[in-house]
């Protein structure tokens, strides 16, 4: 099973690792700082470089079904770069891209203690994210939901994950607030996000460190999907240095 070392700290940006696996479906590591698609937030990219100077651009990253296992696709134009199982590599993620997600993600858990609701679907980009409230007959007012969203960011509350045994999960079914996904059974471990003071679910994503980190963001849209759902679109600052305030839309 590759070692997933954005669990250790999501803040690592390059690794060396060896080839595992070499195939169509793509590359395995033994180690990797490079996030697999799931729980709404997109696979990293970035490159592979190898001993021989060569370097495999990699455009996507998945979980194997087989085994679990990260994945790293590479770009249709270096899909021919040999490789085999014992190879070294060193591997670095595009980290703007990365730490937007980070960014969006936190953020969109900050939305969801703003809009105590079920969450019934969601998506993370670049810069922007959704969120999908299961609020059939509750009109919202987006200054309102923005204002408060961004007192979250500006309060700079600690965002730590932690590890609990899956049997503690399975007695608190709260934990998972999104209600297309039904809370893991069977399993030996399940991490939480916790945002001191302001939301604790499970979530298996990487997140920044302290929500000050997000910058000031903008509610772009909210907007009716079917008799139940409402769904309401963030985007965040092209930049989170203090003192910009320039909207990706």
């Amino acid at each position: 099973m590759t070692d997933l070392l954005y669990y250790q700290d999501a803040y690592l940006t390059e690794c060396d690792a060896r080839v595992v696996h070499a195939g169509d479906d793509g590359i395995a590591l033994d180690r990797t700082v490079f996030y697999a698609t799931g729980g709404g937030q997109p696979g990293d990219s970035g490159v592979l470089c190898l001993d021989n100077g060569a370097k495999i651009v990699i455009e996507n990253t998945r979980r194997r079904s087989a085994d679990g296992d990260v994945l790293h696709i590479p770009s249709i134009g270096d899909s021919s770069v040999s490789l085999k199982a014992g190879d070294r590599v060193h591997a670095t993620l595009d980290w703007e891209k990365r730490y937007s997600h980070m960014r969006v993600h936190t953020c969109l858990h900050l939305l969801s203690a703003v809009i105590p609701a079920g969450v019934t679907g969601g998506a993370i980009r670049q810069d922007s994210g959704r969120l999908d409230f299961d609020l059939p007959t509750v009109a919202l007012d987006r200054d309102e939901v923005e204002a408060k969203l961004n007192a979250l960011i500006s309060a700079d509350h600690a965002v730590n994950p932690y590890w609990i045994e899956g049997a503690e999960l399975e007695a608190r079914p709260e934990l998972v607030k999104t209600m297309s996904v039904a809370p893991p059974a069977g399993i030996d471990r399940v991490r939480l996000l916790d945002i001191e003071g302001v939301d604790l679910q499970a979530c298996g994503g990487t997140h920044v460190a302290r929500t000050r980190e997000i910058g000031p963001v903008k509610v772009t849209k909210i907007e009716s999907k079917g008799a139940r759902n409402r769904r309401v679109a963030i985007a965040l600052s092209k930049s989170n240095l203090p003192g910009q305030n320039d909207y990706a839309i």
